[in-house]
C-alpha cells in the first residue's frame, strides 16, 4: 500500500482491496472512537488494543511507512528517468485490479451498472483535473492530508494525485526527505482526522450497499487508467517555485505516435511485459488470498 501510495495515479486502497484486508481496514480504523478512549483512560490496554484490533493496525502502519520512507527516492527517479515503464507497470496493475474487484460483486442490477458508471466518470474528471498553485500554511497542509488519506483508502483514486492537483505532492516528499518534522506532523495529523471520519462513511455503505459501493469503487479504478496511460504528450507546462518545469496538461498518445510526437523513447516492448507483469501480480495476489479464505 506505502509503495502504491507514492505514485500519482495508484491507490493504496486498490492494493487493500485486492490482497482481501479492505473491510478489516475499515472496522480497524472506525474502531478508534469512544469506546476505545474510554478503555485507554481507565489503562485497561489489552482491552483498548483488543479493541482497535492494535496487531492489525501497527503492522500495516509500519510496512505502509516504511515503503514511503524507502521507495520515496526511487519512486521519484523512476518517474523522472523510466516514467513510460512505471506507468505500464501499474496500468497492468490496475486493469488486473479492476477484473478482482467487480468479481466481488454478488448480483448486478440498474443501480449497480450506474453506479459503476457514475465512479468511471467522477475518475475520470478527476485524473483531466489540472494541478494549481496552493499555499505552504499548516491549515492547507493539515486540509491536504484529510483530502489525500480519503482518497488513499478508495480504491481507484489516488491521494497521491490528488496532492498533485493541490500542489503538494512533492512539497510532502520532500520534507519527508528532509525530516522537517512540523510539515509532516501537521499533514499526518490532517490524514489521522480525514481517515477516522471517512472510514465510517465507506464502512456503512460496504454494510448496507454493499455491491452498489463495490460497483463504484470498481469504477473509481477503472476511470484512474486515463492517468497511468504510459505514454503522454505534454501540451501545457508550469514552473514551480523552484524554477522547473513541469508538465500542466497532458494528453494520451499511442506508442507508435510517441517517439514522433515527443522525441522520447517509448520502450514498448519492456512497457507491454512489466503491463503483464502487474496483470500477473495482482491475480497471483488474488488467487492466493482466495485459497486462504477457503482453506479458513
Amino acid at each position: 500500500m506505502g509503495a502504491a501510495d507514492v505514485v500519482p495515479g495508484v491507490s493504496g486502497g486498490t492494493i487493500a482491496f485486492i490482497t482481501g484486508i479492505y473491510e478489516e481496514l475499515l472496522n480497524s480504523i472506525r474502531s478508534v472512537n469512544g469506546e476505545a478512549v474510554r478503555l485507554l483512560l481507565k489503562f485497561n490496554l489489552a482491552g483498548f488494543w483488543k479493541h482497535i484490533n492494535g496487531t492489525f493496525l501497527v503492522v500495516l502502519l509500519a510496512g505502509i511507512l516504511f515503503s514511503v520512507a524507502s521507495l520515496s527516492r526511487l519512486i521519484l527517479f523512476l518517474l523522472e528517468a523510466y516514467p513510460e515503464m512505471l506507468w505500464a507497470f501499474f496500468f497492468g496493475l490496475i486493469v488486473a485490479s479492476v477484473v478482482v474487484v467487480s468479481k466481488k460483486i454478488t448480483r448486478w442490477s440498474a443501480g449497480v451498472i450506474l453506479a459503476g458508471i457514475i465512479g468511471t466518470v467522477v475518475a475520470y474528471f478527476v485524473t483531466v483535473m489540472s494541478p494549481t498553485q496552493t499555499p505552504e500554511a499548516y491549515w492547507f497542509i493539515f486540509l491536504s492530508g484529510a483530502i489525500a488519506i480519503c482518497a488513499m483508502i478508495l480504491p481507484g483514486i489516488s491521494g497521491s494525485f490528488l496532492l498533485v492537483l493541490l500542489a503538494k505532492y512533492e512539497f510532502i516528499l520532500n520534507a519527508v526527505k528532509e525530516l522537517r518534522i512540523d510539515v509532516v506532523a501537521t499533514f499526518a495529523l490532517g490524514c489521522l482526522t480525514g481517515i477516522l471520519a471517512f472510514s465510517h462513511v465507506l464502512n456503512w455503505m460496504l454494510k448496507h450497499y454493499h455491491n452498489v459501493t463495490v460497483a463504484l469503487l470498481t469504477g473509481f479504478m477503472l476511470g484512474s487508467l486515463n492517468k497511468v496511460w504510459p505514454w503522454k504528450e505534454t501540451i501545457e507546462t508550469y514552473t514551480d517555485r523552484h524554477g522547473v518545469v513541469k508538465p500542466l496538461v497532458q494528453e494520451n498518445v499511442l506508442p507508435t505516435e510517441y517517439l514522433q510526437l515527443t522525441g522520447q523513447e517509448p520502450y514498448l516492448l519492456y512497457g507491454v511485459l512489466l503491463a503483464i507483469f502487474g496483470f500477473l501480480i495482482v491475480y497471483l495476489i488474488d488467487r492466493v488470498t482466495a485459497d486462504n479464505t477457503e482453506e479458513v
